[in-house]
């Protein structure tokens, strides 16, 4: 049986464990968070306002109705990109946004693209249970 003191020493054990563990992962994370300034912010304002992620994924999080719009901007284009938004087809509906308006989920989408590759298929988990990327 296990004594009073005993019991004493895991728990405090413990805890340090899970400080030291919480502590690496929120404080020694191999990316740190990029803020979105200007137009990109803009952007994400109105990609949320739209509730874009109900149907569109980026890194593989959202709806899956659309598809996964992480590089996107990359593949397709400003012009490729902003034609779709207005016109739509059967599945997405079109969206009467102005100009400007246009420009800035353009630049939010570019922003994003800039940031990494979306392919799963490269994702890496490793032993602390972060997630790195295959070159």
């Amino acid at each position: 049986m296990i004594r009073e003191k005993q019991k004493i020493v895991i728990f405090f054990a413990l805890i340090t464990i899970f400080i030291g563990y919480t502590s690496f992962i929120y404080l020694e994370l191999p990316v740190k968070n990029k803020i979105a300034t200007g137009n990109s912010q803009k952007g994400k304002i109105l990609w949320q306002q739209y509730n874009c992620n109900a149907c569109h994924q980026i890194y593989g999080l959202g709806g899956y109705l659309g598809p996964d719009l992480t590089n996107e901007f990359s593949r397709r284009g400003s012009l490729f990109i902003k034609g779709y938004i207005k016109a739509g087809n059967v599945v997405m509906p079109s969206f009467h946004l102005s100009e400007t308006e246009l420009n800035d989920i353009c630049a939010f989408l570019k922003d994003i693209d800039s940031s990494g590759n979306a392919d799963p298929k490269s994702f890496i988990i490793h032993y602390d249970g972060t997630i790195g990327q295959e070159k």
